[in-house]
């Protein structure tokens, strides 16, 4: 028999924060951003509430060709681009627009032998200080990338860093403006922090990501039902077992929770070798038969421990939400110190994916 624990993927509810999306960039044209497998939903069931984006970004070859083995003729974009010549002829084959960001890369194309031009992303460094060419050389780098026959369009790209934050994007924007001054092309800028708070910013295309996933990029800050985004994913699991815990009585390793009083103890068949955070505390929010309760003690590799004090009529059997429908995953990431992303991507290959 399997474990009583699987995740569930809401192909509708992608399909309705795609559309938030549109809501706040109404003329913009949307890459739905569907890296590290879908954020951990899956590309294969991501894509059918996804496949109304008017093109489909990522970061592995494999993961476009499986997106193109689906059915999707559209525009996919390499977020990073490509890494090695040879990589080129994939590229080539399956039509995939390229961000370039480097030197390298454009030296690469200019030895390619390709069958059709190909579109790419010239991608600036306007102050993240990951990838991209500085304000002072992007345009000799469009020039550059113009001058070579296998390339066809140039969007011209950034990424913002503090979107999601106090800083915001003016500074940024700055460098951009100043090094694209007079270089022609469409603009593609926004993440979704920048999709949702910087309309200035939008531009021809935006690239929403965790937004799709009904995660808030500012966390609890500005809540993912404030903004009207629906969760994709939901992580269930049961009750396997029940404790009468004495008060002065320890729950789990390291004996980090004790009992004030007598309380009843759940025990959850999840644990951090399913993909649940492992530094996630003692009070983390969790669901039992769906109340609100609280996870106790240190999570162990197969199961975790809930304070039952809340949900007397739960027996073995009884059904937890770790997060998604009920439990915004944004508030089990924030009592974790972490962030919906790594919950999402942490998922492990172990537990049962179901898209409906």
């Amino acid at each position: 028999m399997p474990r009583p624990i699987k995740v569930s993927i809401h192909t509708a509810a992608l399909a309705h924060n795609l559309d938030v999306a549109r809501r706040h960039a109404p003329n913009a044209k949307v890459w739905a951003v569907v890296k590290a497998n879908a954020y951990g939903h899956g590309i294969e069931n991501a894509y059918p509430g996804l496949r109304d984006a008017d093109g489909f970004g990522l970061l592995d070859l494999e993961e476009a060709v499986r997106l193109r083995e689906l059915g999707w003729a559209g525009p996919i974009l390499l977020l990073e681009g490509f890494f090695k010549p040879e990589d080129l002829a994939i590229v080539d084959k399956y039509g995939l627009t390229t961000t370039v960001h480097s030197d390298e890369q454009l030296r690469m194309l200019e030895t390619a032998r390709l069958t059709k031009p190909l579109n790419v992303q010239l991608k600036m460094n306007s102050g993240m200080n990951r990838l991209g060419f500085a304000p002072d050389r992007f345009r000799a780098a469009w020039e550059r990338a113009r001058a070579i026959p296998g390339v066809s369009q140039i969007v011209l790209m950034t990424h913002f860093s503090d979107a999601d934050g106090e800083r915001g994007i003016a500074y940024q924007m700055e460098a951009f403006e100043r090094g694209a001054r007079d270089v022609p092309g469409e603009r593609s800028l926004s993440n979704s922090a920048a999709t949702l708070f910087h309309p200035a910013a939008h531009g021809a295309w935006v690239r929403p990501g965790i937004m799709l996933y009904g995660s808030s990029p500012k966390g609890l800050e500005v809540t993912a039902a404030e903004l009207d985004l629906q969760p994709t994913m939901t992580l269930e699991s049961e009750l396997i077992g029940i404790q009468e815990v004495p008060g002065g009585g320890s729950v789990g390793y390291g004996s980090v929770f004790t009992a004030d009083a007598p309380m009843r103890v759940g025990t959850v068949a999840c644990g951090y070798a399913d993909g649940y955070p492992r530094v996630a505390p003692t009070g983390t929010p969790i669901l039992v038969d769906g109340v609100l309760t609280r996870t106790v003690g240190r999570v162990s590799m197969d199961m975790l421990s809930v304070d039952l004090t809340p949900v007397p009529q739960a027996r073995v059997g009884t059904p937890v939400t770790l997060w998604g429908r009920g439990l915004c995953i944004d508030d089990v990431a924030a009592s974790a110190g972490t962030l919906g992303y790594e919950l999402m991507c942490a998922v492990a290959r172990r537990v049962p994916v179901h898209a409906f």
